[in-house]
């Protein structure tokens, strides 16, 4: 799962783009999404103890993007479960999209993107999907971290999701997932959102310029989240090594 990488500039007539938009009814998922999330939901609350906390934060009606880190392949996973009956939408990148994987992707929501060539098709499938109501779920990394990179190395994020949120006038909400790339362990695994990111000032700006700061405003939200999470495990991490008389 992958977030656009924007190169390319807005036409004239976008600047200022992304009034606000009367919110529309959620639409219900698909018959192969509900079976996913029937199967999966105990074992992500179960075998995963999944923990979720910020749902408040989280638009009851209409559509918006949400965005997080991204150190594992099944990021998407408990951002699906902790939504749920809310069906996401991401994007895939377009090397996976073949006959019959491509099948089964559609079904579930998403859509290819071409990655680092600023794939406006993509990004404007994005923008009417939220206008229609629908949650995008983007990884602004653009890829996911590299093991034992999360503490020394912070990617520069892409301003796809900031982008997508402003042209579309729905709101942006950062969230932060830890756990999923240790699922050997079995679990625990827990997401945080975060409230939405202000946009509204940067509404009648260039809609580049104005991308690029939600962007950084965003990033912002999630190290912040991320470090929330990390701190939080800390009682525990100690609670556990006292139990095995370790120092």
């Amino acid at each position: 799962m992958v977030d656009a990488r924007m190169a390319m500039k807005p036409r004239a007539d976008e600047a200022g783009a992304g009034s606000t938009v009367v919110p529309p009814a959620s639409p219900r998922p698909s018959s192969l999404y509900r079976l996913i999330a029937w199967v999966s939901r105990p074992v992500v609350r179960k075998v995963y103890r999944l923990r979720v906390r910020g749902l408040e934060h989280v638009p009851a009606r209409g559509g918006f993007v949400v965005a997080a880190n991204h150190t594992s392949n099944l990021d998407p996973w408990p951002l699906g479960i902790a939504l749920w009956p809310r069906p996401l939408h991401f994007m895939v990148k377009h090397e996976a999209w073949w006959p019959p994987l491509r099948w089964v992707l559609a079904a579930v929501g998403t859509f290819p993107v071409r990655r680092g060539e600023g794939d406006v098709r993509a990004l404007e499938t994005a923008v009417g999907l939220c206008r229609e109501g629908r949650v995008m779920a983007m990884f602004p990394e653009g890829t996911r971290r590299s093991k034992g990179l999360r503490k020394r190395h912070r990617p520069r994020p892409h301003g796809g999701a900031g982008w997508i949120a402003l042209r579309a006038g729905v709101p942006l909400v950062p969230a932060a997932i830890r756990g999923m790339d240790r699922l050997t362990r079995l679990g625990p695994v827990r997401l945080v959102f975060g409230a939405a990111i202000p946009l509204d000032d940067l509404r009648g700006l260039e809609l580049r310029a104005a991308a690029d700061e939600a962007t950084q405003r965003l990033w912002a939200e999630i190290q912040r989240l991320e470090a929330e999470l990390d701190a939080d495990a800390l009682p525990v991490l100690g609670d556990e090594r006292e139990r095995a008389g370790l120092p």
